[in-house]
Formats: C-alpha cells, sequence, structure tokens
C-alpha cells in the first residue's frame, strides 16, 4: 500500500514538472525571434520618433507605463535584409507579431521585403480589409491571388495586437488576440524568400502613404504558432505582468547598414499606382495577361536601371540629384546612402 502510494506521489509530481517546463517554454521568446525594431535601432533619438506611452498605461506589477515609439513626420526606415537574417535563410513557414496604434483612417505597408531585384516579396498592409502580400522565388502567388482580410479595421486611431501566421499555403491574421481569419496563400510548394535586398519599415517603394502612429512591438518568429499565442506569450492584458522584458540593450549599427530618411514629396505621374497591385483602374476588376506583362517588364526595367546606378555610386564628387532630374524612381526615394547598402548585394547576386 505504500508502495503504491510512492509511484503515485512520483507520478503527480513528474506531471506538475512537465507542466511548469511547457509553461516555461511557452513564455519565453522563441529561438531566432527576430525584432525588427531593434535591428532598425528605433528610438526617440531618431530623427521622426519620440517615446510614449504604449498598450498600457498601468501594468500588473510594473509602476511605470507599456513602453512604445511614436514615428511622426512621415519618416521610414530601411535595413539589409541579411541583418534580419545573417545565415541567409528566411524562414518558409513563420509568425509577424506586433502591437501597434495607426493614424485613423490611414492605409499603409508596415513592412516590406525587397529582393535585390527591386521586386518586393513580403508586405504587411494596415488599415480597412488589409492586404498580406507574399511572392515567393517563382512569382507565386500573382497579385490577383493576394489574401485579403475583408471587414478588418486596423486604422481605428485604437491599439491592436496583431499575429500573422504563415504556414504552408494559408496565412492566418489573429487581432486581438480572439479574431482569427484565415485565407489561402497560393504559393509553390518549396517557396523561397530572397535576402539579398532590403527591407524598408512604414511604407513600400512607390508608395506615397507611410505609417504615422505608435509603435510597442514588431517581432518575426520561425513559429507559426506563436501568432496564435502572441496575448499571451508577448503582450499580455493589462492585469498581468510581461512575461519578459519589451526591450533588451538596443544594438548599434553604421550608418551604412541602417538608414532612416524623411519621405520627399515625389515628382507627381500622369497614372496613379493603387494601393493594392492588380486593382488599378479599368472597367474590369482583374488585370489582363498583357497588362500582367507589362508590370513585369516594368520591374525588369527598374531593376536594370537600379544595377547600372550603382555603378555611379561610391564617387567623391558626385552631386545631389535634383527632384526634376531623376530618372530611376528608386533614386529620389532612398537616395545614394540605398545603393550604398545594397551595392555588395546586388554584385553577390549579378
Amino acid at each position: 500500500m505504500v508502495c503504491w502510494k510512492s509511484r503515485m506521489w512520483l507520478l503527480e509530481a513528474g506531471v506538475i514538472l512537465i507542466a511548469a517546463l511547457l509553461h516555461q517554454c511557452s513564455t519565453e521568446p522563441a529561438e531566432n525571434m527576430v525584432d525588427i525594431l531593434q535591428v532598425l535601432n528605433l528610438q526617440d533619438t531618431t530623427e521622426g520618433v519620440v517615446n510614449v506611452a504604449g498598450f498600457c498605461t498601468q501594468r500588473k506589477g510594473s509602476e511605470d507605463t507599456d513602453f512604445a515609439l511614436r514615428v511622426e513626420n512621415k519618416t521610414h526606415f530601411t535595413a539589409l535584409t541579411t541583418q534580419l537574417y545573417p545565415d541567409g535563410n528566411f524562414p518558409e513557414n513563420f509568425s509577424i507579431l506586433t502591437t501597434l496604434k495607426a493614424k485613423k483612417n490611414a492605409q499603409f505597408f508596415l513592412l516590406s521585403v525587397y529582393n535585390d531585384q527591386g521586386i518586393q516579396q513580403l508586405g504587411v498592409e494596415i488599415g480597412r480589409s488589409p492586404v498580406f502580400l507574399y511572392e515567393d522565388q517563382t512569382g507565386q502567388p500573382t497579385p490577383e491571388d493576394y489574401p485579403i482580410f475583408k471587414k478588418i479595421n486596423l486604422s481605428d486611431g485604437k491599439w491592436h495586437r496583431l499575429g500573422i501566421s504563415v504556414e504552408g499555403k494559408n496565412v492566418t491574421l489573429v487581432v486581438d488576440c480572439d479574431q482569427r481569419i484565415t485565407e489561402r496563400l497560393a504559393r509553390s510548394d518549396s517557396p523561397v524568400v530572397d535576402t539579398n535586398g532590403v527591407l524598408v519599415f512604414g511604407t513600400r517603394i512607390l508608395d506615397e502613404e507611410v505609417f504615422e502612429g505608435d509603435i510597442q512591438q514588431l517581432l518575426m518568429s520561425p513559429d507559426p504558432r506563436a501568432a496564435y499565442t502572441y496575448c499571451e506569450d508577448y503582450i499580455p492584458d493589462c492585469d498581468a505582468a510581461l512575461p519578459y522584458a519589451l526591450q533588451s540593450l538596443v544594438p548599434t549599427y553604421d550608418d551604412e547598414t541602417v538608414t532612416s530618411r524623411p519621405r520627399h514629396k515625389k515628382k507627381k505621374r500622369d497614372r496613379k499606382r493603387s494601393r493594392k497591385k492588380g486593382k488599378g483602374k479599368g472597367k474590369g476588376k482583374g488585370k489582363s495577361k498583357k497588362s500582367k506583362k507589362n508590370r513585369r517588364k516594368k520591374k525588369k526595367d527598374r531593376a536594370a536601371r537600379q544595377k547600372i546606378d550603382t555603378l555611379r555610386v561610391g564617387a567623391k564628387d558626385t552631386e545631389p540629384i535634383a527632384e526634376g532630374e531623376v530618372d530611376n524612381v528608386y533614386d529620389y526615394f532612398l537616395g545614394p546612402e540605398y545603393y550604398t547598402d545594397l551595392e555588395s548585394a546586388i554584385y553577390n547576386a549579378s
């Protein structure tokens, strides 16, 4: 009888120990988690960025408010994608996690990832009926098949905790912990996102809309399940303490690898670009095969001009490019620093 009770006690102790270990694993940040705000070196000393109160103005176990950053003056930030993934391996399945409060009625891309040819491979839109933009090495999915999360408004002037889970051929948006919407992501069976390029925070190339608002956290996790437990493991409700520090010591990067630039007013063009690819003006909702080819041709033309322009970067006597003399839209948008950052990546890919 005593022996049986001892075995039961040991069994119960083992179950409790396993549960404790599982809970500890679930509350710690996932391995290889990327803090994009740290990579971009965003802090209150950066031009166009100030400290503000975050998601919780009063949190259990802390006398201080949550810490957040307010991005103003239509400022955007760029960094090499290899700073996020130095080994060159962008995860096939992943989660994007963020807590933010966008300006009311805004419509912009919070995060954009481009390859060295200037093609956008990844984009997270914030606003009404936001789009999740993804394009792998085969060009899949096409713009007409980008997932759209209809009847969702992320720019209502309120704080939102968002988790985006990309797994297989599905993408799931988790809004404020409880609302889940899953859309099909028609990518190839072995999709690849090229890390020989640049990450743009707060907008995308050629867009006039730029992020203005408050942001507390922006993470990328190689675990697609992290989006489902974001409100438990990363930014819980205000009646719970934070599982771990929101921001550790911020690493410093050279000026040549992280660039922050206020947006310039671009020269107006005859034809306005739609905020969504494949949703421009026309009689039909979709795009014809001919227009698709035209878009791809324009992309290739821009990329070719981009490579040519990089050969001119580095000359000491180079004069600033005037707005009216811009031949390549990338020149005026990002400036010569962009090409300095990407020069090695472009040569490696050539």
